[in-house]
């Protein structure tokens, strides 16, 4: 699936990217379905080795789709091209912010979602820059728009996000705070942020400035882990951790044998 990004002033065709999205893998509910779940890669995997994982896991009632970002030029490795969210100088809150890519995936996501019936709880998650573009996207599910100031309106249920950080930090707590709906979506909004002290590609720093920066701008239905030995990848005691997150923040029935 394509997604065309307009920016300010797109009558220049350097204003306009389209973005070609990749596979997308389901992995059905074993169960009864009472959720659905959109789980997003790191930089230069795909959506078929988590929805490998993610389908081992004791959480029968939960739909779960992995797509694949689109293939594109990424600053950090120097302009070569890979499987990437959006493009980044810097795996960290301090980095610039590729805010139409972030939209253009952000976008992506919400479609996938919107076709799910009304009684279907809704979520996202990722690990690294996946994480990064779900926290990105339960910042615009707070404040009912896009970064371009688009509307925003799946209703996301539960965010989580794995070795990640937070783009567009710096501005949110001043987007947040001119809106009373918006500070109200935020501290009803669950997130699950959880992050290796020994993480040497996202540091654990900026993971911790990230769940500090939500916090502080309204999402206090956060909750930050940590895992002392843990570096850049994932681990069973830390999904063990999601599963339970998963099931009490979504009243899942039916998930442990």
């Amino acid at each position: 699936m394509s997604f065309t990004s307009h920016s300010a002033g797109s009558g220049s065709r350097a204003a306009r990217r389209t973005f070609e999205f990749g596979r997308t893998h389901v992995v059905r509910p074993k169960g009864k379905h009472q959720a659905t779940i959109v789980w997003l890669h790191g930089l230069g995997d795909n959506g078929s080795s988590w929805s490998q994982l993610l389908e081992t896991l004791p959480l029968p009632n939960i739909k779960w789709i992995c797509p694949t970002a689109p293939t594109r030029p990424v600053a950090i490795f120097g302009g070569f091209p890979c499987t990437a969210w959006f493009d980044v100088g810097d795996l960290s809150e301090d980095g610039p912010d590729d805010v139409e890519g972030l939209d253009a995936s952000a976008a992506h996501v919400a479609n996938l979602l919107s076709t799910e019936p009304a009684d279907i709880k809704v979520g996202i998650g990722g690990f690294s820059m996946g994480a990064a573009t779900a926290l990105y996207s339960a910042t615009c599910c707070a404040q009912g728009k896009y970064g371009t100031g688009n509307p925003y309106t799946v209703n996301l249920s539960a965010v989580v996000g794995l070795s990640g950080w937070l783009p567009c930090s710096r501005s949110l707590k001043n987007k947040l705070e001119g809106s009373n709906e918006a500070v109200r979506r935020a501290t009803s909004l669950p997130l699950l942020l959880c992050h290796g002290r020994a993480d040497d590609v996202v540091l654990y720093k900026h993971g911790e400035k990230s769940a500090e920066v939500l916090s502080s701008s309204g999402f206090r239905n956060l909750t930050f882990r940590t895992y002392n030995a843990l570096g850049h990848y994932t681990v069973p005691e830390e999904m063990d951790e999601v599963c339970n997150w998963l099931t009490a923040r979504l009243g899942l029935e039916g998930s442990r044998p």
